[in-house]
């Protein structure tokens, strides 16, 4: 069971959200829109997928890292280096 499932409804809601906000810049540049005005909905969608994964992160570590390092062994290891590794590529981007 994934450690977002209990949030799967809300989850999917912000992501149709965030859809939305693409397909509007979509219309944006169809309709020529003026090209700061495309950049400012750009850093609101960007911000809607960086919150969106934080949210899904803090519940991947609450959930399946946690039961991980409950057990632990090589499984924990490899979870601990994952999130490591998750959150190495949410901070460059």
């Amino acid at each position: 069971m994934a450690g977002y499932s209990g949030n799967k409804q809300d989850h999917a809601m912000r992501l149709r959200r965030i859809e939305g906000q693409v397909r509007g810049l979509q219309r944006m540049v169809e309709d020529d829109k003026y090209c700061i005005d495309i950049l400012t909905q750009v850093s609101a969608a960007t911000s809607a997928l960086k919150s969106f994964s934080l949210s899904l992160l803090e519940q991947h570590l609450a959930h399946c890292v946690a039961e991980a390092t409950q057990k632990g062994g090589p499984e924990a290891e490899a979870k601990i280096k994952e999130a490591s590794d998750a959150i190495a590529r949410l901070v460059r981007s």
